[in-house]
């Protein structure tokens, strides 16, 4: 397999007045190249001097050159490498016309280097590129997510992509442990500056577990790729009601034998945050309005190692490791009246005090083979170990209308500690097969949740432990999972077609005193999961690519617990053991013009969708559950398009519009459907003596999240300049996020008679500054590019 060398570039292009190397790139059929990697490195030890990449019409120029002797190197996707000495001696050196060479191995074995474009829209995946954008400054892993192209974050903190819910978060290629509050928690622990890139994968082949009715999204931490000892030292302070504060150090030694790499990042500090929710139920109505303070510490450390047997066998080993800490508090007023009338009948006041302490480990060894002859073999043993050890603290009072009389009140305390274990083995091979390459796998994964439940009512100043609404949720599932799938390229066609089978095998066990017949449900399935593509190069700049599909989102754990879990006096959440999986089958056509312009069209249709819904449990008390309610099709219309509108000037812009159609499938909820634009934008100003100044944004018109909440607009404007100092090492970094305030949500909802009119929001609108130096050495060298095996079971844990 060839390897492109992969270059970090700090800029697009560059002002600047002085000396300078230019020329232009050129095919053999005479149309330029974009976007090549050009270099210039020495020649004592290769290190590198300067570097940028190609424009659309295959110029390119490399400025403030000193007299020397240099090697000159252009990369580009498709071509060999073109290398030569170049001895320079001052003024405006242009070269002659540089004529690549198409190189003759598939597309898919090359890998690209240079700076890459903010966005990168391939057939199967859209990649953001986080390392180049200086927006990511001062903000967490789940706030870079809601600028991601094409990605949704809901009111629960949901990922909707494409009109459809149910995505996979991947982080380096392995799924979260991690769902619900805990995997906003952990998100947020994550900083964006120690992010490489966001891949999101609407299309994965066989080779992927089937879970994610909308694909996956994979998270993909910084590593470097360099020879010596070197690393990256980052720190930053963000300021909105409170200020937060973040620094990270990672470093990487790489040798002719060995590679040992290691990153550790921690956040701290306060955020805050709104919910108001106008729920009517048996012509009473209660205006709950909640107002949120979250403190969180939140550590992360990452520890790998891969050491080269020889040219064919690598081993390795990785460690990650999240450790939190965090206490929320909640404060609630809940005036309650009859329906239509303004005066009072009582208020509730609650107050929610949640400390909470928690880890996540994960550790992998692998094994990989790779030889000339197309064979290699990728074996991955996985351990994952979540644990939380979480107290709530409820006082509630309810007042007279004036809130000086007391008409009752009640203290609660409850325990619930999580401990889930997670273990995966993981084997893949490839090998060429009938002009093509085949592809076959297993995978074996085990998980076993405790999810635990003590309930304590305060009396006379002591904690007293209710039995009946206290329990022990305990699940375990193991899933089998084998594949093929082959890969064919001939002429200006290529196929690829797979299928995995997954048997599930599932145990549910409830113990409380409250025994019911829903107290043990035992599940045991098989599912066939085909995919498939093809893609036609019409010509160099015409492409088309039709992909199909199907997929599967199991429940989370904790919704699958059948126990009511107090929220307040008037509010339960309750988990439903006969939820069903959902099923999606995926069809799109794309098609991509001159490498940049993109055009898709999709169709989705989702069985037995599940969704989280509040019920009636009485005149005055609402249940949250979650219930398989309705079928639904998504309809998705997709346009990116990078543009280089000045050598200074670079933009990047994003639309998909969607209908989402919800048929229903229980008597209570309300068909819907709703039209929905989706809108991402990036402006890039590159400007003299090392400045950059960058203004993106985003919109979504109104949607429906959930399959429930029918949204209002929202969106965010952001800003951000950067200055470099020091030949690049040193960078400070100052960013704006959401400008305008326009990224809290509101909506409404209603199932059955329960009606609910929302909003709710952040303290987002913050500005932050941020400082990064590189330390080490700077020559580039291929690093081995790897996922483990703890992929599928990593996410389903409920909150």
């Amino acid at each position: 397999m060839k390897t492109i060398l992969t270059l970090l570039l700090s800029f697009f292009a560059t002002f600047s007045f002085g000396q300078k190397i230019s020329g232009t790139l050129k095919s053999a059929l005479d149309e330029p190249i974009p976007y090549a990697a050009v270099t210039i490195n020495s020649p004592l030890d290769s290190s590198l001097v300067k570097a940028t990449i190609s424009n659309e019409d295959g110029t390119f120029a490399l400025v403030g050159m000193l007299p020397s002797e240099y090697l000159f190197n252009v990369s580009a996707l498709g071509y060999s490498d073109h290398n030569k000495k170049i001895n320079y001696v001052g003024g405006d050196l242009v070269l002659k016309p540089i004529v690549m060479t198409e190189a003759a191995q598939n597309l898919e074995e090359v890998t690209v280097v240079a700076e890459k474009p903010m966005v990168q829209v391939l057939a199967d995946k859209t990649v953001f590129n986080v390392q180049n954008t200086i927006n990511a400054t001062g903000t967490s892993a789940f706030e870079l997510l809601r600028k991601a192209p094409g990605v949704i974050v809901d009111n629960d903190g949901g990922f909707i992509v494409e009109g459809k819910t149910g995505v996979q978060i991947f982080i380096d290629g392995k799924l979260s442990i991690l769902q619900g509050e805990d995997l906003i928690n952990f998100l947020e622990s994550l900083q964006a500056t120690d992010i490489e890139a966001v891949e999101i994968i609407t299309q994965p082949s066989s080779k992927y577990d089937a879970a994610g009715n909308a694909g996956i999204i994979n998270i993909k931490l910084k590593k470097d790729k360099s020879l010596g000892t070197n690393g990256t030292y980052n720190t930053g302070v963000t300021t909105g009601d409170f200020a937060r504060y973040n620094s990270s150090i990672n470093f990487n030694n790489r040798g002719k034998k060995g590679n040992l790499y290691g990153t550790y990042s921690n956040r701290f500090g306060k955020t805050t945050g709104f919910i108001n929710l106008l729920r009517t139920q048996s012509n009473t109505q209660f205006d709950a309005r909640t107002t949120s303070i979250y403190d969180r510490n939140s550590n992360n450390i990452k520890l790998g190692y891969d050491y080269y047997l020889d040219s064919k066998h690598t081993i390795g080993a990785i460690f990650n490791g999240n450790f939190n800490n965090s206490f929320n508090t909640n404060n609630t007023r809940t005036p309650i009246r009859p329906a239509g009338i303004a005066e009072l009948d009582s208020v509730l006041v609650a107050l929610n005090q949640v400390d909470n302490t928690s880890y996540n480990i994960n550790a992998n060894i692998n094994y990989k083979y790779a030889d000339t002859l197309g064979r290699s073999l990728n074996v991955d043993l996985d351990y994952g170990g979540y644990n939380s050890d979480r107290n709530a603290f409820q006082p509630n009072t309810f007042f007279d209308p004036s809130e000086s009389v007391v008409f009752r009140e009640t203290i609660t305390f409850q325990e619930t500690p999580i401990d889930i274990e997670i273990g995966t083995a993981k084997v893949d091979y490839e090998q060429n097969f009938l002009k093509g390459k085949l592809g076959v796998g297993f995978k074996f994964s085990y998980v076993d949740t405790d999810n635990t439940f003590n309930f304590f009512n305060e009396i006379n100043g002591q904690n007293v432990l209710d039995d009946t609404q206290s329990n022990e949720f305990r699940y375990t599932e193991n899933i089998n999972a084998g594949y093929f799938n082959y890969n064919r390229k001939w002429g200006k066609w290529n196929l690829q077609f797979g299928l995995r089978v997954e048997n599930t095998v599932s145990d549910g066990n409830l113990e409380s005193t409250q025994e019911n017949e829903n107290n043990r449900v035992e599940r045991n399935f098989t599912d066939f999961f085909p995919s498939g593509g093809l893609t036609y190069q019409l010509n160099r700049k015409n492409q088309f690519a039709l992909n199909y599909s199907r997929r599967i989102q199991r429940p989370n754990y904790q919704s699958l617990n059948p126990f009511q879990f107090r929220l307040n006096e008037l509010s339960f959440s309750e988990g439903n053991p006969f939820l069903q999986p959902q099923y999606t089958n995926n069809v799109k056509l794309s098609h991509t013009f001159n490498y940049r312009l993109t055009t898709s069209i999709s169709y989705s249709r989702i069985t037995d969708f599940f969704a989280r819904v509040t019920l009636e449990e009485s005149e005055s008390i609402s249940n949250l559950t979650t219930l398989n309610v309705a079928n639904q099709e998504v309809f998705n219309l997709g346009v990116s398009y990078p543009k280089k509108l000045f050598s200074w000037w670079d933009v990047y812009v994003s639309v998909n519009a969607f209908i989402s159609d919800y048929q229903a499938t229980s008597p209570e909820f309300l068909p819907v459907r709703q039209e929905t634009l989706n809108f991402y934008g990036q402006n890039t100003f590159t400007l003299r003596n090392d400045w950059r100044f960058e203004v993106s944004g985003w919109y979504n018109s109104p949607s429906i999240w959930g399959g429930t909440y029918q949204t209002d607009s929202l969106g965010s404007l952001n800003a951000a300049v950067q200055k470099k100092f020091m030949d690049g090492r040193f960078t400070a970094r100052l960013a704006v996020n959401d400008i305008l305030f326009t990224s809290p949500w509101s909506g409404i909802t209603q199932f059955g008679e329960l009606f609910i009119d929302g909003s709710g929001g952040s303290d987002s609108r913050r500005v932050a500054f941020g400082l990064t130096y590189d330390f080490g050495r700077n020559e580039i060298k291929k690093s081995r590019k790897r996922k483990t095996g703890l992929e599928d079971e990593n996410k389903r844990i409920g909150s």
